[in-house]
């Protein structure tokens, strides 16, 4: 196996991590809301270390929300994976409970009633959570860049399966490496490069926007305003929070923009994403500062999510969903991030000059 340097935080989290596990021990591998390629192939290397170091009885892969996006399907598919609904899962039945991906704060009342033993995460820490073994490393660009160093510490062979996933999750959680990188992603995304399927990952990348999704790029084209290079759009209820990612990923690459802020109303709650050129704003300090006392949620400077319970949007804005009533709160939000930045809106989409 070639090698790569790892960090000695790396060495001795993977040491922490087998002297956790029992033999033949049973694990619950936890996502959280819909789970996106880096969380998928984390998942799968921390189960392979377990599984071929200490061996596993059974585990389980799990998530809060089902699998949306098609090209995420996709790669779930092609892994041969069947990831469960966590409330079709029964907690109790696994000594050993992983968050991937994710950190206790994020699940509010849908974690099981009990501290997770494991948590591996790259976003910022957040919450005063507890466990075993916690390891947040904000800095890296995406969770399967270190869990390539676990693999590596572990001294575990890593199939090319397992090499396509994590490649792929470094891909896309790093967006081809425009957001957020250090060192670290480049030489593992390299590593996993030369043993990797790439032609399965073009096939995955090829397949992303379903036609039912036409329709919101159309409306956020007529309803989206833009000052300043900002663009903010509401695109009322849409059928999955993947719809509100691709349209401010898409609207993202506009001439003029720096960031773009695209809510939507999914189930019982507001899901805004934010989207940047990671030059001029922070999206996660952006999205703290604008809706981090009524919603959960954060992320990294060119990329965040914030979700908000509908009852409490409700309370915020006196019982009145409309669009014109939605937008003004995300306005007004946005003003709290950085008043003395933010002006009046353009109407109707056209740039004020």
């Amino acid at each position: 196996m070639n090698r790569l340097p790892f960090k000695s935080e790396t060495e001795r989290n993977v040491k922490k991590l087998l002297e956790l596990a029992h033999s033949d021990d049973s694990l619950l591998l936890l996502m959280y809301g819909s789970p996106d390629p880096d969380a998928i192939a984390s998942a799968m290397a921390l189960r392979e270390i377990l599984l071929r170091t200490k061996g596993l009885s059974k585990w389980v892969f799990a998530a809060t929300e089902p699998i949306r996006r098609q090209q995420n399907r996709e790669l779930a598919q092609a892994m041969r994976l069947n990831i469960r609904l966590l409330n079709q899962v029964d907690a109790g039945a696994y000594r050993l409970v992983a968050l991937v991906d994710a950190q206790p704060s994020f699940f509010g009342d849908s974690l099981p009633a009990r501290e997770p033993n494991i948590v591996l995460d790259h976003h910022p820490r957040e919450g005063g959570w507890q466990a075993e073994l916690a390891d947040i490393r904000p800095s890296y660009g995406a969770l399967s860049t270190i869990l390539t160093e676990y693999l590596l510490a572990a001294r575990v062979r890593i199939p090319r399966n397992l090499h396509t996933a994590l490649l792929y999750g470094i891909k896309t959680d790093t967006d081809n490496f425009d957001r957020e990188t250090i060192a670290e992603d480049i030489r593992a995304y390299t590593y996993h490069s030369r043993h990797a399927n790439l032609r399965l990952i073009r096939r995955i990348e090829l397949n992303q926007t379903p036609r039912s999704y036409l329709k919101y790029f159309d409306h956020a084209f007529h309803s989206m305003t833009h000052f300043r290079g900002r663009r903010i759009g509401f695109l009322g209820y849409v059928e999955s929070p993947d719809v509100c990612v691709q349209v401010a990923d898409f609207y993202l690459h506009v001439i003029g923009t720096s960031y773009v802020v695209v809510a939507g109303i999914v189930n019982d709650r507001l899901v805004i994403i934010f989207r940047g050129d990671g030059y001029r704003q922070d999206c996660g300090a952006m999205a703290q500062q604008a809706c981090g006392q009524i919603g959960q949620g954060g992320g990294h400077r060119s990329a965040a999510r914030v979700e908000i319970p509908l009852d409490v949007l409700k309370a915020e804005l006196r019982g009145d969903l409309s669009p014109q009533s939605v937008e003004r709160f995300l306005h007004q939000c946005l003003r709290k991030s950085h008043p003395r930045k933010e002006g009046p809106p353009a109407q109707n989409g056209k740039e004020k000059t």
